[in-house]
């Protein structure tokens, strides 16, 4: 048995406490001085401890970060799904091995303070399995450092890429989490063939839905009605989530008030990261609907854009600025998006800063959540099971 007392430790209701930590859950939370301390004691100094953050959607698989710099090439008119695919396939091919930029990309978010992730992995046509086999290494690599995602993300299509529908399958058998899907409109041009695909397999091995949604207006809110009503037909509720959803960021008032109620009703989760060139869903509004909305970087300086830093308290204050969040209720909304909302839609087990849950905190140089979004303090230690992991920037292995 292995146990620790973190003292002098402050809530988010400014509260100090002191927190025990036995075999990597939380034995008890008593008022500062109150629990005895032992000879793994550790003295948090009154910094801010909140539960680790959610990265709900981020590419392992497709980043730079760390690799020599790769200039971003703007598509020839507008924004394109399928052209930007074509050019990350181009860029892949000269980047250092995919397991070194993964292990890159996961020290990034550890060290920002991650504690759970979902990441998307190619798996289609173009690439096989190949991509996931590599990442499913490196999660092993990382087990003990942070709780890792999988899903089967058919890049290149699932109609479109011969092949898909039976590595998709293959994927889930071989280790992925979740199957994903892509722009069933736009992309594969076959909604309902598209979303048998995705819902068979999850079906078959008993498994969430995670589908990138990029198209907009009326296109991409119908995509999202079909795969509500397949949500609930199926008794999925609380097992899918839709990525991006643009679409809900061009709707009337009206119309968004119906399928915000209908995203509600059916359990679908809503992922944003609030991009700055593209409208993005509402996030106040679908909270207020009772929809589950959480975040994640996406894409870190990679074929799509060269932005990200991994840093999902970043990634808030982000969302707050973009949704003109101001108030402290608004700004603890915005914290809430990556880290409570992000555990209910990835279903973590034992999240969260209570008797019973796991470890998994961050200390952090705040007083107050509102603070933290705003000023997004870089001085944080990062604890895994009561373990640190991160501290000054650099994973503790």
């Amino acid at each position: 048995m292995t146990e620790t007392v973190f003292t002098q430790a402050r809530l988010a209701d400014g509260k100090l406490v002191d927190i025990r930590v036995r075999d990597g859950r939380i034995a008890a939370i008593e008022p500062a001085g109150k629990l005895p301390p032992n000879g793994n004691g550790l003295d948090v100094g009154g910094a801010l401890v909140v539960p680790g953050f959610v990265e709900g959607h981020i590419h392992l698989d497709t980043s730079f970060f760390g690799d020599r710099w790769i200039a971003h090439r703007p598509c020839t008119n507008g924004f394109d799904v399928q052209e930007r695919v074509t050019f990350q396939a181009e860029n892949m091919a000269a980047a250092a091995p995919m397991a070194e930029r993964a292990r890159n990309q996961l020290d990034l978010c550890i060290t920002k303070g991650s504690t759970s992730m979902r990441s998307h992995v190619m798996v289609d046509g173009s690439v096989g399995l190949k991509s996931l086999e590599t990442i499913l290494d490196v999660r092993d690599a990382y087990r003990d450092l942070i709780d890792i995602q999988l899903v089967a993300f058919p890049q290149s299509g699932i109609l479109k890429s011969p092949g898909t529908p039976e590595l998709l399958d293959q994927a889930i058998a071989l280790g992925a989490d979740l199957v994903g899907g892509l722009d069933p409109a736009s992309f594969d041009r076959d909604v309902t063939g598209h979303l048998n695909v995705v819902f068979d397999v999850a079906q078959k091995h008993g498994v969430d839905v995670d589908i990138h949604l990029h198209d907009a207006g009326t296109l991409g809110a119908f995509t999202i009605e079909e795969i509500c009503a397949r949500t609930v037909a199926l008794g999925m509720q609380g097992h899918v989530a839709v990525s991006h959803a643009y679409s809900l960021g061009d709707l009337a008032t009206d119309a968004l008030g119906k399928i915000a109620d209908l995203i509600a009703a059916s359990g679908v989760a809503i992922m944003t990261n609030a991009p700055g060139a593209s409208h993005f869903p509402p996030v106040a509004r679908l909270r207020a609907a009772g929809v589950t909305v959480f975040s994640g970087s996406d894409n870190i300086r990679d074929s799509w854009w060269p932005y990200g830093d991994g840093d999902m308290l970043r990634r808030a204050e982000i969302i707050g600025y973009r949704s003109a969040f101001f108030t402290d209720e608004e700004l603890s909304a915005a914290f809430d998006v990556v880290t409570a909302a992000g555990a209910r839609a990835l279903r973590l087990e034992g999240y969260g800063l209570e008797v019973g849950a796991r470890a998994d905190f961050v200390a952090l140089a705040a007083e107050h959540v509102p603070q933290a979004v705003v000023a997004v303090p870089q001085d944080r230690r990062v604890f895994k099971g009561g373990r640190m992991v991160a501290d000054k920037g650099r994973v503790l292995r």
